[in-house]
Formats: structure tokens, sequence, C-alpha cells
């Protein structure tokens, strides 16, 4: 496990309150944060290779035998639902759209009841044909990253020439109802961070919902540099320079992103500070890893081996005990100059 050092300000952490975790029926961590997002790593496979994630070449995947089944998924995110309290479910990667049992894990799920919304985070190549089918299977919106809307740039970033493919796959995402469409896009220095304007006239223009994304260091390669970072209030001062924003009313509760009305509404566009202004205090997810492994946070060097148990027999009530029980690693208010992340290598 290699240790990443950030240079974010340190805070004073809020003492634990008491709680009881595992004779609540819900994913309630030490410090009074409850779980109701589950996020599910369908594969660690991509078929883009983004600068700032992984390596050109030299990667090992995990071996197929390792990997979760559909049926074991499918079963877990059952025990998440019915036992857990989970109420939304994300499917990510890697790349989801890699697993060819995409539809038919969707559609399981979507019959669960009570039923989660279902959401894909998805890189948008091989969307477009399967947007219709993974619609009439279930699920709800998607997430798709577009850093560029310049084909140069895009190959720069993901050393794949794909752009076309990720603009068709977001307007079958529109068509096919996945509403709200929302584009993720992370900004580095001196490579794409004079588009952010671009990419928001965009966005409003087709009726997507554009997040910026501070850069955090989750590259397989561990060569994150915080000096490549583009902080979210560069990105707002430079928004600024081109559009009127005014802060969002609503409450945003344990969403990550601070959200702003463009000029005047009702297009918003979303910042998510990841780095310079963590979001632990308020963080509701918990994260199953392709191969079954439990992580309370995605920094997280912790992890409960799910996979042993359902290959073993266990029941669903043995499973969902144990899934309560380690609710406790994630990180408090915030992350601290002093604590470190550990890249979680593309789970």
């Amino acid at each position: 496990m290699t240790v990443i050092s950030l240079g974010t300000p340190h805070i004073r952490m809020r003492p634990a309150p008491e709680i009881d975790r595992p004779q609540s029926p819900f994913l309630i961590d030490k410090f009074g944060r409850r779980a109701v997002d589950l996020r599910v790593s369908l594969t660690d496979r991509c078929n883009l290779r983004c600068s700032y994630c992984m390596p050109a070449d030299g990667l090992d995947w995990m071996p197929d035998s390792d990997r979760l089944t559909d049926t074991e998924i499918v079963r877990l995110v059952g025990i998440a639902v019915r036992q857990l309290g989970i109420r939304d479910v994300r499917f990510t990667g890697g790349e989801p759209l890699l697993r060819r049992g995409l539809e038919s894990i969707v559609a399981l799920v979507a019959k669960l009841r009570p039923r989660p919304r279902i959401s894909l985070s998805t890189n948008g190549i091989g969307l477009a044909p399967r947007a219709r089918r993974l619609a009439a299977a279930g699920l709800d919106r998607v997430n798709v990253s577009l850093d560029t809307l310049r084909p140069d740039r895009y190959l720069r970033i993901t050393r794949r020439d794909r752009l076309f493919d990720v603009l068709a796959g977001l307007a079958a995402a529109k068509a096919a109802g996945l509403y709200p469409v929302k584009l993720n896009t992370v900004l580095l220095r001196g490579v794409n961070d004079d588009e952010a304007p671009s990419l928001l006239a965009f966005a409003m223009a087709e009726g997507y919902e554009l997040r910026f994304i501070e850069q955090m260091p989750l590259d397989a390669q561990h060569n994150w540099d915080r000096t490549t970072m583009v902080e979210a209030r560069e990105t707002l001062r430079n928004l600024r320079a081109h559009f009127r924003l005014t802060a969002n009313s609503k409450a945003r509760g344990s969403a990550p992103a601070e959200v702003w009305l463009v000029d005047g509404g009702p297009g918003k566009v979303g910042v998510i500070a990841s780095v310079t202004h963590p979001f632990c205090g308020d963080c509701n997810r918990t994260r199953l890893t392709a191969d079954g492994q439990l992580r309370s946070c995605l920094f997280s060097d912790t992890e409960t081996d799910l996979r042993s148990l359902l290959r073993r027999g266990c029941d669903d009530d043995e499973i969902a005990r144990l899934w309560r029980t380690p609710c406790g690693p994630r990180l408090p208010d915030t992350v601290s100059t002093r604590q470190a992340f550990c890249s979680p290598a593309g789970r």
C-alpha cells in the first residue's frame, strides 16, 4: 500500500459519540454518520488510460475467478438494500460498461424492494448502443467523465481517440431519459484548465449537469502532484469571468458538490473540492470492490472480505452483521496533513 501525503490544512476532528453500531440495523459509523449510498465496482478493467488515473501499459488485472459473479453482486446489493438501509446504488469500475452482464444486474437490482435509485459512473465509451437497454432495465441516470471538448486533448489525457464515442453516448443517454445526465470533469493545470467556461457552455446548451472535481491522488502509478491540481476556487474564478454564479439555496446535505445557479438558473454547475475542502464529515457512502472487498472509505487501507463469506455459504444475516461492524474506519470530519491518503489501486 503506497502512502501519499496531502498538502491539505490540518483541521481538528470532533470527538466520536458512543454508538453501539452492531446493534443498529443500519450502517452507522463511530462518528454517527449513516451510509445510505452503496458504490459497487463491477470490474477493475478500463478501456481508457487516463494520465491522472493509470499508466499507459503494464497493468495487471485481477483474475476472473477473483471477481464477483453477477449473482454474487445482486445478492450483496440485496442485503444492503433490504437489511442495511441502502437507498442509492451506483455502479462504477474501472469501466462498468465492460461488464457484459450489466443490463441483467441492473434489472435484478431494480426489482429489489424497497427499490433503490440506480446510477452508473462511466467514461461513456460504449454507452450509445446500450443506453436504451439500460434505461429499460431500470437504470435511472448516468455520470459521464468528460475532461475536454477537443479531440487532441482527449487523446492526450486518455491516450485513446474516442471523444466522438463519448459525445454520442451522452446524446443517447439523454434520449433514453437517463436524466439528469451528469458530466464529471477533472481539470489539469496546463492541459485543459482553460476549458472550464466552454465545458459549462456546452453542458448548458445540451441540458447536462456539469461538476468540476479537484484531481485526487488515485493514480495507480502514484505520481499525483498537487501543483498540477486546479483548485475549486480557481475554477470558480474562471467561470465567474464568463457567467453569473449564484449560490444554490438548496441544502447541500451529504452531496459532495457545492452547487451554483448559472445566470440565474435553471442551469447549474457543481464544484467538488475533494482535496482543498474535503466533505468527509457528511459522507454517506460505503464501497464494494470488484473482488468483493468492503471499504468504508475510498481512501481506507482496511478492507473486509465479503466474497469469502459468500463462497463459504454464510447466510444473509451473517453477512449483514459483519457488514455493519466495519462501518467505523471511515475518516472523520476531514483529512489532514498528518493523515495519509492510501491509493485504492484500481478499486
